[in-house]
């Protein structure tokens, strides 16, 4: 079996009741602000907020009834395991999902909720798949792939249909790419909907498993990413095949611009998501003018990140943009000088949040002391000109942020 057009259709049919029609919407803030047409297809909005409930669901109603009653097995970073764990209970089918150790507490705890045996092991998803393959030939459950089956492909192909009747007018779709099982499907389900269509991957840098094998390049692997639903390094050769015939390019991301990218969504759209999605806005916002004049699409895939790197995510973004920045002083040790600083910040209209003032440490002669002040500020320009004040008053100051 392979993924063909007829077989999304059939698979759309099948599990369209029974999963969210997430719309497709213009990303209004971003799109001004990066002067292209951007339209977001939320499936951060699904049941297990990712789309890998869709190819998850087609896959179980395949199923005999000896394969649902003796259970099913999945292994999983998180998103593919809340899919299987979901729809599995709610068809009471017994799952077990095996996770890489380090995997998101969030995902774990998700996963139970939704009624799964969760067992950790490995260092993430290659590593596990022989374990789950062995725990399934071993207990007798029928393993339901995350990207490496037609059938769970075909169903998150169904995406594409919904994008292009919602917003028959894209001219391009931009994919997070993992294992291809996401692109392959859409990218088949798209052309056949609207043959002239761009399909664009989108991966991390240090993942780019997809695309050495679409460039003929080597990969490159080198350690966790952000985006790590799609750190895949064995994507499966049959998606691969696919995507060389169907996929105009594929783009990738580094580190800090998937990082940047996941703040853009949060602050500019309100939208909660994981990296793989930031990896999608990454290698667009790095090649603006290939998406000029174009109406653009971006699928947000995922949006369980964990709340613990998020909290850390925005604190970093609001340093990036200078709405945090912290002014470190040498100050004569003398009474007001603190209280000189406060004034001419507060005056500027920003806010201070944090004071650190020590005068012990050897780094600073005896008569002087180093002052942090950790000031709330518009953006950069708004710090630039706090900072151009307080030297003018005589200050020694400098920044975290250049400025």
């Amino acid at each position: 079996m392979t993924v063909t057009s007829a077989l999304i259709y059939q698979t759309y049919a099948a599990i369209r009741e029974a999963t969210i029609r997430t719309p497709t919407i213009q990303a209004s803030r971003l799109s001004l602000s990066l002067g292209i047409d951007l339209h977001l297809k939320l499936e951060n909005l699904q049941h297990t907020n990712a789309f890998k409930a869709r190819g998850a669901l087609a896959k179980l109603l395949t199923l005999t009834d000896a394969e649902k009653k003796a259970g099913v097995i999945a292994c999983s970073a998180g998103n593919h395991g809340q899919g299987v764990a979901y729809h599995a209970t709610r068809l009471g089918i017994e799952a077990t999902i095996v996770m890489p150790e380090g995997t998101p507490f969030n995902k774990v705890k998700r996963t139970e909720d939704f009624g799964a045996i969760v067992i950790q092991h490995g260092v993430g998803f290659d590593n596990g798949v022989q374990f789950t393959l062995d725990l399934a030939s071993r207990e007798g459950l029928t393993f339901i792939h995350p990207f490496d089956d037609p059938v769970v492909a075909a169903g998150q192909g169904t995406i594409a249909l919904e994008m292009l009747e919602d917003q028959p007018e894209l001219d391009v779709i931009v994919v997070p790419v993992g294992g291809g099982g996401l692109i392959a499907g859409m990218a088949v389900a798209a052309k056949a909907v609207k043959p002239e269509v761009q399909i664009i991957g989108a991966q991390a840098a240090i993942f780019d498993a997809v695309k050495a094998q679409f460039d003929g390049t080597e990969t490159h692997f080198a350690g966790a990413t952000l985006a790590e639903g799609i750190a895949v390094k064995a994507p499966a050769s049959s998606n691969v095949e696919i995507i060389k015939k169907n996929v105009t390019r594929i783009d990738t991301a580094t580190e800090a611009e998937i990082e940047d990218a996941v703040f853009d969504l949060l602050s500019a759209e309100k939208l909660v998501v994981e990296g793989a999605p930031g990896a999608g806005l990454a290698i667009i916002k790095k090649n603006l003018d290939l998406y000029r004049g174009k109406k653009v699409g971006l699928v947000i895939c995922g949006g369980n990140i964990d709340s613990r790197l998020l909290s850390t995510l925005i604190l970093r973004g609001l340093v990036r943009d200078g709405r945090i920045t912290r002014l470190t002083f040498e100050i004569d040790d003398t009474p007001g000088q603190l209280a000189d600083i406060s004034c001419i910040i507060g005056k500027a209209g920003a806010n201070v949040i944090e004071v650190i003032h020590q005068r012990m440490m050897q780094s600073v002669s005896l008569k002087q002391a180093e002052l942090d002040v950790v000031i709330e500020a518009r953006d950069l320009g708004h710090v630039r000109g706090i900072v151009t004040t307080l030297r003018g008053e005589g200050f020694k100051v400098r920044t975290d942020s250049g400025v």
